[in-house]
């Protein structure tokens, strides 16, 4: 799970890093698998910020007009 703690600028730094390990080849057979997890957990973590950032901005656009 991810840590609550966690920014968004970290997690998608972690997931870049994941995936230049994999495109390079440097990713071993046996740690695929839970690195596509963590990646997964990382991007729905990225993805939940996004969607709360877009709301509050919303919501300050809404109390403006």
């Amino acid at each position: 799970m991810v840590k609550k703690e966690m920014t968004y600028s970290a997690a998608i730094a972690e997931v870049e890093k994941i995936l230049e390990r994999f495109n390079s080849e440097q990713m071993e057979v046996d740690e695929l698998g839970e690195q596509v997890k963590r990646a997964t957990e990382l991007i729905k973590f990225c993805r939940e910020k996004l969607r709360k950032a877009e709301s509050d901005v919303e919501a300050v656009l809404s109390q403006e007009e």
